[in-house]
This record gives C-alpha cells, sequence and structure tokens, in this order.
C-alpha cells in the first residue's frame, strides 16, 4: 500500500512544486525583461553543462536550465532586493530546480546530474546580474 501511494502522489507533487516554482512568480513579471533573460540563460548554461556531464537530451536540458532561471529569479523577487543576491542561494535554488525538472522529464536518470545541471544555470544568472 505504501508503494502504491509513492506511485501515485509523487509525481503529482512534483508537478505541483514545480509549477508553482516556474509558472506563478513569471505571470506578474510576464513584461519583465528580467525573467525572460533569466530564463533563457539557465536555458543556455543547462544545455552547456549537459554537455559537460553527458546527461539528458538538449531539450531536456533546456528545460532544467530555463526552470532553474526562473526559480532563480523568483527567489530573488520573493526577497524583494534583486540588486544583492546570494550566490549560495542562487545555486541551491537552481539545483532544487533542476532535480525537480530532471525528475519530471526524466531525461537523466542521475539526480546529481540535474542538480549540477541546475545550480550551473543559477551562477551563471548570478554571475551575470551581479556584473553590473
Amino acid at each position: 500500500m505504501n508503494q502504491i501511494l509513492k506511485r501515485t502522489f509523487l509525481p503529482s507533487l512534483m508537478a505541483a512544486s514545480l509549477a508553482t516554482v516556474t509558472l506563478i512568480p513569471a505571470q506578474p513579471a510576464a513584461a519583465d525583461d528580467e525573467v525572460l533573460r533569466d530564463i533563457g540563460l539557465g536555458a543556455a548554461s543547462g544545455v552547456v553543462s549537459g554537455f559537460i556531464t553527458r546527461c539528458g537530451s538538449v531539450v531536456d536540458n533546456a528545460a532544467k536550465g530555463a526552470a532553474a532561471g526562473a526559480a532563480v529569479n523568483g527567489a530573488n523577487g520573493l526577497r524583494g532586493n534583486r540588486r544583492n543576491r546570494n550566490l549560495g542561494q542562487d545555486v541551491v535554488v537552481g539545483a532544487a530546480a533542476g532535480t525537480a525538472t530532471g525528475a519530471i522529464t526524466g531525461g537523466c536518470r542521475r539526480p546529481l546530474n540535474n542538480a549540477i545541471n541546475g545550480a550551473a544555470a543559477g551562477t551563471v544568472i548570478h554571475i551575470y546580474n551581479n556584473r553590473k
């Protein structure tokens, strides 16, 4: 019975948490170019880090990176201070979003590589946004 519950509710819980992380922060900032830039940076860095780790397809790695970019942007928007970003927070949020997206898409069966791809996206976004 416990295995049936895990197999039934865990995928829907992961999908709901991913939708909350990626879609809800993007709605109020739909006209904001910063969220689109972070999603693009995340997708590009996800493709590059996926190539380095040799895990998943280009589309899967781009999706993981884009989700990490949206999550990092949302996490910094929730703090209310987008100019003073925290590297540790960006890396952890990116890794969590990459792991969650990788679990949902199933392109790469190694959670560590999914976390590495998301963390790389969070790091690139942090470096890009703090260079100004």
